[in-house]
C-alpha cells in the first residue's frame, strides 16, 4: 500500500510561513508529478500547486501564486510547499497527492489523483 505523509501544518499568525513536506514510503516520489490540494471547511477540495516529475515544472492556483512554492527532493523522496505571507482564507487542510506524469497539465484538478496523504491542518489566525 502506498503511502503519504504530509507534516509541518500547525496554527501561524498572518503574515507568517510555514512549509509542508510529503515524504512517501513504500514507493519513490519521481515516478508522479506531485500536487498539493487543501479543503476549507464547508468548500470543496482544490488544487494549490504541482510539480512535475522529473523537470520540475511548476504551477501555482491564482490565489497563491507568489506566496507559495513547491519543490521536490528525490533524494529525500520528499516534497515540499513553502509558504509565505499566509493569510486568514489558506486556512484549510492541506493534502498531497500523486498525479500520473502525463496528466500534469491538469494536475491541479483531484479528479486526477492516484493517491492522497491524510492531511494536516493549517490554520491561519491572529
Amino acid at each position: 500500500q502506498l503511502q503519504l505523509v504530509e507534516s509541518g501544518g500547525g496554527l501561524v499568525q498572518p503574515g507568517g510561513s510555514l512549509r509542508l513536506a510529503c515524504a512517501a514510503s513504500r514507493f519513490t516520489l519521481d515516478r508522479y508529478a506531485i500536487g498539493w490540494f487543501r479543503q476549507a471547511p464547508g468548500k470543496e477540495r482544490e488544487g494549490v500547486s504541482c510539480i512535475s516529475r522529473s523537470d520540475s515544472r511548476t504551477f501555482y492556483a491564482d490565489s497563491v501564486k507568489g506566496r507559495f512554492t513547491i519543490s521536490r527532493d528525490n533524494a529525500k523522496n520528499t516534497v515540499y510547499l513553502q509558504m509565505n505571507s499566509l493569510k486568514p482564507e489558506d486556512t484549510a487542510v492541506y493534502y498531497c497527492a500523486t498525479v500520473p506524469p502525463l496528466l500534469f497539465n491538469v494536475c491541479v484538478s483531484p479528479s486526477v489523483v492516484d493517491y492522497w496523504g491524510q492531511g494536516t491542518q493549517v490554520t491561519v489566525s491572529s
